[in-house]
This record gives C-alpha cells, sequence and structure tokens, in this order.
C-alpha cells in the first residue's frame, strides 16, 4: 500500500514536471537560434562555443538540441528558406504575365534572403551540396512550373531544357549572394545584376 502511494507521487511529480521542462527547451531552442543567427550574421565561422555563449546556455545545452553545427545550420537554412517558401505558396503561379511574376518573385526573395546570407553562406559550406539542394526543392519546384508557363506564353527561352533555366535561376542568386558576401556588390547592386543577368539568360532569342 504505502508503495503504490510513493509511486503515485513520484508519476504525479514527473507528470507536473513534463510541461516546465518542456517549456524550458523550448525557450533554450529559440535563444539558440537567435543566436546562432545573429553570430552567423557577424561571422559565418562563427564556433558552437560563441553560439553558446550567446545563448546564454552552456554547450551541453546546445549539443542537447543540436547534434552539430551543421545540424544547426541546417536548421536556421530551413527556417530561412521557409520564409522564401511562404512567399511563392501566396503568390498565384497562373497568373499574370510569367516574366513578371518571376521578376516580383525574385525581388521579393531577394530581400528576404538578403537578411540571411552570411548565415546562407556558412550553411552552403558547411552542408553537402545534396543537402543544399534538398533545402531549395519546393522552391525550385515552384519555379520550373513558372518557367514552364513562361515558355508556353513565348516570354521564356525554349531551346533549352527548363532543369537547365531552372539551375541557372538557382546559380545565379547564389553568385549574388556570393558577390554581396565578398564585399564586391552592395545588396541592391546584386539584385539589379541579378534581375538584368536573369531577364537575359531567360529571354526568348530573336528570331
Amino acid at each position: 500500500m504505502d508503495s503504490g502511494h510513493h509511486d503515485g507521487s513520484v508519476n504525479a511529480r514527473r507528470s507536473s514536471s513534463s510541461p516546465p521542462r518542456r517549456a524550458d527547451a523550448e525557450r533554450n531552442i529559440t535563444a539558440i537560434l537567435a543566436a546562432a543567427t545573429t553570430c552567423f550574421g557577424k561571422n559565418p565561422h562563427a564556433s558552437m562555443t560563441e553560439i553558446a555563449a550567446a545563448a546564454g546556455v552552456g554547450r551541453v545545452t546546445l549539443y542537447g538540441h543540436f547534434s552539430s553545427r551543421e545540424a544547426l545550420l541546417s536548421e536556421l537554412m530551413e527556417r530561412a528558406l521557409a520564409e522564401v517558401a511562404a512567399v511563392l505558396d501566396a503568390t498565384d503561379l497562373d497568373r499574370g504575365p510569367a516574366d513578371e511574376t518571376l521578376r516580383a518573385l525574385v525581388r521579393s526573395s531577394w530581400h528576404l534572403l538578403d537578411r540571411n546570407l552570411r548565415m546562407l553562406h556558412a550553411a552552403r559550406r558547411a552542408l553537402p551540396a545534396e543537402a543544399v539542394h534538398d533545402h531549395h526543392v519546393g522552391i525550385l519546384s515552384a519555379m520550373e512550373r513558372l518557367i514552364a508557363r513562361g515558355r508556353q506564353e513565348g516570354a521564356f527561352r525554349d531551346d533549352l531544357p527548363v532543369h537547365w533555366l531552372v539551375g541557372t535561376v538557382y546559380a545565379l542568386v547564389q553568385a549574388a549572394g556570393d558577390q554581396v558576401e565578398a564585399g564586391r556588390f552592395t545588396s541592391e547592386e546584386a539584385l539589379g545584376a541579378l534581375e538584368a543577368t536573369l531577364a537575359s539568360a531567360l529571354r526568348r532569342p530573336s528570331p
């Protein structure tokens, strides 16, 4: 009888303590992601030790939530690209001239990506190319759909495969980010060069 009462008390304590533990974990994760965003924004080579200190948590806590620097960067990249995906989801890709829609998407996406260029640069350096590509699959799929429609409308060239044109957009966006990171372009200069180069690369050749 005593034993059963003791077990019930332990279970009750465990049950009542679970929500605070979960809340603590959520607060720690939020603090870590915010600190990592700031640290990588200042220095793409930021270490886990620096991030733990900035988040106000110990290394054990940091590694308890993110097993490696690569895992942390992967999560940050996923969150940053989710913002871009949300813009795509909110855009009707089947309405309006395809070239104007693409230009608007590139501009809005660039302004979102610009906030995280150094972090994304660090992620691309730290993660396998396949993993980086996988993070972009949804975005690239939407871009493929839009470019295919533009080809049907005659706005985009049809003498090259769609997958090549999508890959060109993807590569040029990354190149623009690299130029900003290297200090060769301001963000606005990079966007201007990106828009001009994409327009030229995708334009249907004159007969």
